[in-house]
């Protein structure tokens, strides 16, 4: 049981006026009965609040464990689809390799990729379903994969959407010719488009 200081009753006195009537005792009790209880509730809250916090976090746990197993089954790309004209066969072989920035010297480039032959560029199968090539600025061979855009355009390159920077866009593709362009910008400024002719 709360004990009435002298302050407490002095501070009800100046809530309900000076006493001028015979209820001042009953309306002094209800209001030392209703902060008694707001003390009460105040102190339950205190008391009951690590037990909310704990509640909250034995909901939460589970709901983010889940979210992290969702992410953890995400395939980070999806798998471009394989062009229907174009087989990987088609690129394999040995090549001489030279490229033009301008179409009027298209012909002649073509002449200058056959001479290259006396040192070829060679493709060769790669493990999977790809073959070995080199992508701009590197002098690695990595394992490159034809893929279809969705542009109607056929791409080589890493395992990544069609039309990735890093790829390489087949313009034409022929028995004996084929033609291809890097996809970046930049790299197809400074290298041109690529004229493949097959030794034989």
């Amino acid at each position: 049981m709360l004990w009435r200081s002298a302050s407490w009753t002095s501070r009800m006195r100046s809530k309900i006026g000076a006493p001028h009537s015979s209820g001042i005792r009953r309306q002094m009790s209800i209001m030392w009965e209703r902060e008694r209880m707001t003390q009460t509730c105040d102190g339950d809250a205190r008391m009951k609040r690590p037990g909310l916090a704990a509640c909250a976090c034995a909901v939460a746990l589970p709901l983010v464990l889940a979210a992290c197993s969702l992410g953890e089954g995400l395939s980070p790309t999806a798998r471009a689809p394989s062009p229907t004209g174009v087989s990987r066969d088609a690129l394999v072989g040995s090549w001489g390799i030279a490229s033009f920035h301008t179409d009027k010297d298209r012909k002649r480039t073509e002449a200058q990729a056959k001479a290259q032959c006396s040192q070829p560029y060679k493709i060769v199968r790669g493990p999977n379903d790809g073959v070995m090539m080199h992508v701009a600025d590197d002098a690695k061979l990595y394992e490159l994969r034809l893929k279809a855009g969705a542009d109607g355009r056929t791409y080589i390159g890493f395992e990544s959407p069609a039309g990735d920077p890093q790829d390489r866009e087949l313009l034409s593709v022929s028995p004996n010719v084929l033609t291809m362009r890097f996809v970046d910008p930049d790299a197809h400024r400074r290298y041109g488009t690529f004229v493949f002719v097959r030794c034989s």
